[in-house]
């Protein structure tokens, strides 16, 4: 009776990585909801406070995401639309528009703008692209403080609208908190549908290499122009939910050092990157916090420094951090991680016969 080697093979299964299986993703979903449920109630107002601003720069570093990290079109103007959702945010509430017209035309009009600037930009590249949105922030300032009926000028303007109402039984920090999760969870729901679908593929072709894109029978232009308009959308979201939080604004709002203090959090937090988006909010609000703690007069040096360490450090951001540890352990355990199997040899007919004498007499 002959045995076979495959027989002798024992059956190995692979299973995926702990994180990757559904009811782990599940239950993951799940203890999140639960926290964003419960925290605002038991943080202190402060720490409230903290976390609404995470969130709201975390939807424009988002928005930003969307054009530089998934798109990889250069665009340093993205403070503007955040700006620009403020003032239509504060001009509404102080002339007592209702407040859902005043949501809608806090993202409608920044988009319009957007889709207007990008259809004369997007054809351009490189430093030119980078040009035109620089001028966004340099020229919104001014023209802020000019505005003086519509803007309030130099001094800005103030509105109360986010006050909790009496049937929730909440405090002023925790009802905008929830505002805030509410929001920003929506958001970055639907833009991850977006750079995970057709719309996100086709921005990783036009990223990639545009005349590649283009023999494909996808249209560098439009999708850079489709790109733009969303992250122009996305900023005036987190224009409003600014509103929602500080509940003033002024035309130091879309400065252009902010503009750059949010291309940085991008880079740090992680550029085309879901997670990285929050990560990057989380650097805008909290290091400019621990940076004046250390030292006020040295806030621009720190932070120059920290970008510099995680750029050496972590070239993907803080989001790529998980994968770096991954590989300082397993090649401090001296693997890859992967079960090593040891092959079966093949049996030799003519080896096995020289080596047994009964059976070469009984051939003879």
């Amino acid at each position: 009776m002959s045995v076979t080697s495959s027989s002798r093979t024992p059956s190995v299964r692979h299973k995926s990585p702990f994180f990757q299986r559904s009811w782990v993703r599940w239950a993951t979903a799940a203890l999140v909801v639960v926290i964003l449920v419960v925290a605002p109630l038991v943080m202190p107002e402060f720490a409230n406070q903290t976390v609404a601003r995470i969130g709201v720069f975390a939807v424009a570093v988002l928005g930003l995401n969307v054009v530089m990290g998934y798109t990889g079109q250069v665009s340093l103007g993205q403070i503007f639309f955040v700006g620009f959702g403020a003032y239509i945010t504060a001009y509404g509430v102080q002339h007592d528009w209702n407040l859902v017209l005043v949501f809608v035309l806090a993202f409608a009009a920044p988009a319009a703008v957007g889709l207007l600037i990008a259809l004369a930009a997007a054809r351009l590249g490189g430093l030119a692209i980078a040009m035109v949105t620089i001028a966004l922030p340099i020229v919104g300032v001014p023209l802020a403080k000019r505005l003086n009926d519509f803007t309030g000028g130099s001094q800005g303007m103030s509105a109360r609208f986010t006050d909790a109402p009496e049937w929730s039984g909440l405090y002023n920090d925790q009802w905008q908190l929830y505002l805030v999760i509410i929001i920003t969870a929506i958001v970055f729901l639907l833009t991850r549908n977006l750079v995970r679908g057709r719309y996100g593929r086709a921005f990783a072709i036009v990223k990639g290499n545009e005349a590649v894109a283009s023999s494909m029978g996808i249209s560098p232009y439009w999708y850079k122009v489709i790109a733009f308009t969303v992250a122009s959308l996305i900023g005036g979201v987190a224009g409003f939910l600014y509103m929602v939080v500080v509940q003033y604004t002024s035309p130091e709002t879309m400065s252009f050092g902010h503009s750059i203090t949010l291309l940085a959090a991008m880079v740090i937090g992680g550029a085309g990157s879901i997670i990285g988006s929050l990560l990057g909010g989380a650097y805008y609000v909290l290091v400019p916090q621990l940076t004046n703690i250390v030292d006020p007069n040295a806030t621009a040096l720190l932070q120059g420094a920290i970008l510099l360490v995680v750029l050496f450090v972590l070239p993907g951001g803080l989001v790529s951090l998980p994968r770096v540890l991954a590989r300082l352990f397993r090649r401090r355990g001296g693997g890859s991680g992967r079960p090593q199997t040891t092959p079966i040899a093949e049996p030799d007919p003519a080896a096995a016969v020289e080596g047994n004498p009964t059976e070469r007499q009984g051939h003879a």
